[in-house]
């Protein structure tokens, strides 16, 4: 009967509309949420269908769908390992009770934002207990090669506040200007002196002497010196000597012309480095190319190390860790220097929304989501991490309450259908009387 059809659509309509005010009352309740998506719910009609003259009311059925796909807008802070995702992707992070098992990393999770601090074990997470996961980095800074389809090779990033490390000195360069004066018939002949520190494979002190002796002819200027290098490290031994001759023509006057090598590693005229060896292993002394100012010079009567770098430096502590736009983390040390020590990257899926959603703001990959892939921030379908800045919760108050007025308009329109139905239903039992 049709009459019951009504009464069975009324009930439908309430159910549905109770269904919308639930996932409304969700998302408002989340509008101060981090990183909260909001739910959306649509509803489908039900068509019976009609039988001759008489047409059945089918009703209405609600689904719900959590829009994961959605992003809120960001907020700075003041902690620089309050991370956000710019755009599509998502960081891999763990629950926290899964990786104090020992078991690994833990389950790989997603979230699009995160609070994360260090706890007493140097584990970045958040206060609700999710541990961020990425891939560690060498010694030298450089992070290998993981697989990017699976998270196998992801692990808690760990920041030891407590760490010291040194970077062993590997290149020198050397602007220096030597006396032209030096290398006439009248000179003296003393040798000039430079002494270049230099930080070993521990991170200790140690010292090159460079010497530079002029070649004095009977008559005129020789206008050549020889230079020896001598290290520290193996007590003062001669690591290299090398015969320089600069050029005094008009065009090129004061630079060098030749460099003949006497012993340790051959110059190379091309870009104007030796391959030197001291205590700790290889040694690239840069002296500049032939004919150019930006090396060893030959000028006026003055000797002037004008220019002298290195890499390299001593053992410091770290103060300060820091992610950057392409998820590297880097630890930054009060000597000056800055490591990296992990790469966290994004996870992209082809339909995040089917993904499935659990607690604070996390989902796990599932059949509907597809496989997901592990990029380098800012490369491929990615955006960019971005540091000191959380993502707000994804819902408008304002259209949720004007959804809440429509939604009460709604269930109270069906609750009227119901109470229509049982007065026609009275009147039909009171036909009989």
């Amino acid at each position: 009967m049709s009459i019951s059809s009504s009464l069975n659509a009324g009930v439908a309509g309430l159910g549905a509309n109770a269904t919308r005010l639930a996932a409304i009352s969700d998302n408002i309740a989340n509008s101060a949420t981090f990183g909260y998506k909001r739910v959306e719910t649509d509803f489908q009609s039900l068509v019976i269908g009609s039988n001759g003259g008489n047409y059945s009311a089918g009703g209405v059925r609600s689904t719900t769908q959590r829009n994961i796909d959605q992003h809120g807008s960001l907020v700075t802070t003041s902690n620089a390992t309050d991370l956000a995702v710019r755009g599509r992707g998502m960081l891999p992070v763990a629950r926290s009770s899964e990786v104090g098992v020992g078991n690994g990393a833990g389950q790989m999770m997603l979230t699009t934002t995160g609070s994360f601090r260090t706890d007493a074990e140097g584990v970045l997470k958040t206060g609700s207990g999710l541990v961020l996961l990425g891939w560690p980095a060498g010694p030298d800074g450089t992070v290998p090669t993981f697989p990017r389809d699976t998270s196998d090779g992801l692990e808690p990033v760990r920041i030891n506040v407590n760490q010291q490390t040194g970077e062993p000195t590997t290149q020198i360069s050397l602007g220096v200007n030597l006396p032209a004066t030096e290398t006439g018939a009248a000179s003296s002949g003393d040798p000039q002196q430079l002494s270049v520190e230099y930080f070993d494979n521990l991170g200790k002190s140690e010292n090159i002497l460079v010497e530079f002796t002029p070649t004095i002819p009977g008559t005129g200027s020789s206008n050549e010196w020889t230079m020896t290098f001598k290290d520290s490290a193996q007590g003062n031994a001669v690591i290299g000597d090398y015969t320089l001759t600069f050029d005094a023509s008009r065009a090129s006057g004061g630079t060098l012309l030749n460099v003949t090598t006497n012993s340790g590693g051959a110059y190379d005229p091309a870009t104007g480095k030796i391959i030197t060896t001291v205590a700790g292993g290889p040694m690239e002394i840069d002296i500049g190319q032939t004919g150019a100012l930006d090396g060893l010079t030959q000028l006026s009567d003055s000797f002037a190390p004008l220019s002298i770098s290195k890499d390299g430096s001593p053992v410091g502590n770290m103060t300060a860790v820091e992610v950057d736009e392409n998820g590297f983390v880097h630890a930054s040390f009060d000597t000056g220097i800055t490591r990296i020590v992990y790469q966290v990257p994004l996870v992209d899926l082809p339909n995040p929304n089917g993904m499935v959603a659990f607690d604070n703001q996390t989902y796990l990959p599932s059949p509907a989501s597809g496989s997901f892939f592990l990029w380098d921030a800012g490369d491929g379908p990615t955006g960019d991490v971005v540091s000191f800045a959380r993502e707000e919760s994804a819902t408008d108050v304002a259209e949720e309450l004007t959804n809440m007025i429509q939604t009460q308009r709604a269930y109270s329109s069906n609750a009227k259908v119901i109470q229509t139905v049982d007065e026609m239903l009275q009147e039909t039992t009171n036909i009989k009387r």
